[in-house]
């Protein structure tokens, strides 16, 4: 999956029949209300980062195809009690 900057410029939001403001469409800016407090911080801060991650390919297929032949022929190990725990307590879980 790629990060990109590209935000959805508006979001039509339409309230069910029945409601208050049923015959009043809503548009809804999805970046407005973010980047009027968030310019400056994103600018100074987060876009040296943006500009890395854009640099870097989607992923490396060669290294996946690797790590998927190493593991399927047992040279990789997998210790599926330890995942699920790394899980758990990633998610808040006890452990």
């Amino acid at each position: 999956m790629k990060i990109t900057g590209v935000s959805t410029p508006s979001i039509q939001i339409t309230p069910q029949a029945g409601g208050a403001a049923a015959a009043t469409p809503v548009a809804v800016s999805a970046s407005a209300s973010a980047s009027a407090s968030a310019a400056p911080l994103e600018s100074a801060v987060l876009q040296p980062a943006q500009s890395a991650l854009r640099a870097l390919p989607d992923f490396d297929a060669g290294r996946v195809a690797e790590l998927r032949d190493a593991l399927s022929k047992g040279e990789l190990p997998f210790d599926a009690g330890r995942l699920a725990g790394l899980i758990q307590r990633f998610h808040g879980g006890q452990g």
